[in-house]
């Protein structure tokens, strides 16, 4: 079920870029480009870790769907898709984080 929320979410996102700025949010974001969207990430990022330490489960979950969301809108900005991701960390399954970590400082 996840995959397919965040492929469809992903595809929504898509096609906000077709939509009108004075309509959609996600529209806007995408306009203001990747400065926009990674700053908003940013703050995303922040509020669920507030969230993670200092609130409830449900304040948690509320800002990692939006922390997702700002995620997807960013990648749509780059032109990296989320197959693209996904397809990272499925090479990534069953390989410990310390050596996956100690490979790419190799690199």
């Amino acid at each position: 079920m996840t995959d397919d929320v965040l492929q469809r979410l992903a595809q929504l996102i898509q096609s906000r870029r077709n939509d009108s700025a004075d309509k959609s949010y996600t529209r806007q974001l995408l306009d203001g480009g990747p400065e926009r969207c990674a700053k908003k990430l940013g703050e995303e990022a922040v509020e669920a870790v507030i969230a993670g330490v200092s609130q409830d489960a449900t304040a948690l979950t509320a800002e990692a769907a939006d922390l997702l969301y700002h995620l997807l809108v960013l990648l749509e900005v780059r032109d990296v898709t989320l197959d693209a991701v996904l397809e990272v960390l499925d090479g990534r399954m069953g390989t410990s984080g310390i050596a996956e970590k100690a490979a790419r400082k190799g690199q």
